[in-house]
């Protein structure tokens, strides 16, 4: 079944300000440091980002039968839409922005200053007690005045809390611990990594040992072995990418104590791990993302008919619920108060939608060439192409399906 959400919006000014007072926003300053931090949160925030980024905004209204149809050429509604963002360039890029938003911190900010359009994080408005709402704008801070008709229009987009309405969620703030131990996990890989470039073990060589010597040469003693590691252990700590990296400490003891030449290992069973730990843990919040984990732990385990079916359930469970929570968004607090103040009738009918056929073009791109193949619009060179077969694959003149 689709996942559908519908977000939470409220057009902000000095007069709303203390539904925000008492919201607890500590964990999205977390997890905004976990976006900066760490790769994976990066990579699936952007990821949805990028795929919203497709989707095409229009104005329309809903049917009875539930499908929301485009308004005609030269309605107010579709002409206020078309303005969102200065248009398409400009509206691909505010969906690309509001996919980290609400992946990491659940909530996004529409702030709209003439045609200045833009995607602010909780981080950049400044809404407290006592009527005081700011933003932040190239680094200045800008107020929101109800008597200023210069001022921006400031629209909060939250995903809300099932706990408290006003509070955003996020599929991250549930994997907040999770992502601390993975940067534990992580400093300690990077530790191991580093104790086993400085520290390879100690090499314990009995007294009196030598390094055999050329012919004709005159030896040092006793230290001619102990030289030639330590000569190479002086390499190492000036290039640890070289081969000398590799020795390990010398350690000269008496040859009644031991006999041969012995290495004592530094490694220990927390080094393997605490990789797999790592990996468990990536895996882990792979799962916690709302797209398949396949999405951030790669595709190389699937093959071409089960990396589309991924392909598509990321579409419906993680693109498409984010553009509804922006259009709902848009919808309530912009285009229907627009409308009512032009005295538009019918204005609290239409809303702004989304189009995800882009999207959903490129996912079921196989089985749309095998649905045209049938009947008999698609040559069996564009069938191959597009279910990722090669030429080389096509049958032989004396095998069926030899007219392909």
């Amino acid at each position: 079944m689709t996942r559908r959400l519908v977000g939470a919006a409220a057009r902000y000014t000095s007069r709303r300000t203390p539904t925000t007072a008492n919201v607890d926003q500590s964990w999205q300053h977390a997890a905004w440091n976990h976006y900066s931090t760490t790769p994976e949160v990066r990579f699936a925030a952007n990821w949805i980002g990028n795929g919203m980024s497709l989707g095409r905004l229009y104005a329309g209204r809903r049917t009875p039968d539930g499908v929301v149809e485009p308004a005609p050429d030269g309605h107010l509604a579709a002409d206020l839409v078309g303005t969102i963002a200065s248009g398409p360039d400009g509206q691909a890029d505010m969906l690309r922005d509001f996919g980290p938003h609400l992946v990491v911190a659940g909530e996004g900010w529409i702030v709209i200053r003439g045609d200045d359009w833009r995607v602010l994080s909780v981080l950049e408005v400044n809404a407290k007690n006592g009527g005081n709402v700011e933003v932040e704008l190239d680094g200045v801070r800008v107020p929101v005045k109800d008597d200023d008709p210069d001022a921006p229009i400031v629209i909060r987009v939250w995903d809300p809390h099932p706990r408290r309405h006003l509070e955003a969620d996020s599929p991250v703030r549930s994997a907040l611990g999770l992502l601390d131990e993975l940067q534990l996990l992580h400093a300690s890989v990077k530790a191991i990594a580093r104790s086993r470039l400085t520290g390879r073990g100690v090499l314990l060589v009995p007294q009196g040992a030598r390094f055999p010597t050329k012919p004709g040469e005159q030896g040092d003693a006793e230290d001619d072995l102990l030289d030639v590691f330590l000569n190479v252990a002086e390499t190492a700590i000036r290039d640890p990418e070289s081969a000398a990296a590799t020795v390990p400490i010398v350690l000269e003891v008496p040859g009644e104590v031991i006999s041969d030449v012995k290495l004592l290992s530094f490694a220990s069973e927390f080094d393997e791990l605490a990789i797999r730990l790592r990996e468990e843990a990536i895996r882990r919040f792979a799962t916690g993302m709302e797209i398949p984990a396949e999405v951030v732990l790669g595709m190389a385990d699937t093959n071409h008919w089960t990396a589309w079916a991924v392909q598509e359930d990321a579409v419906r469970l993680g693109i498409e619920p984010r553009l509804s929570m922006v259009c709902h968004a848009l919808t309530t607090q912009w285009l229907r108060p627009v409308l009512e103040a032009e005295g538009v009738p019918d204005a609290d009918e239409w809303m702004v939608w989304y189009d995800s056929s882009a999207l959903r073009v490129r996912t079921n791109r196989a089985q749309t060439a095998l649905e045209v193949y049938d009947r008999g619009e698609l040559s069996g060179v564009a069938l191959r192409r597009e279910t990722g077969f090669e030429e080389s694959d096509a049958p032989t003149p004396a095998q069926p399906g030899n007219d392909l």
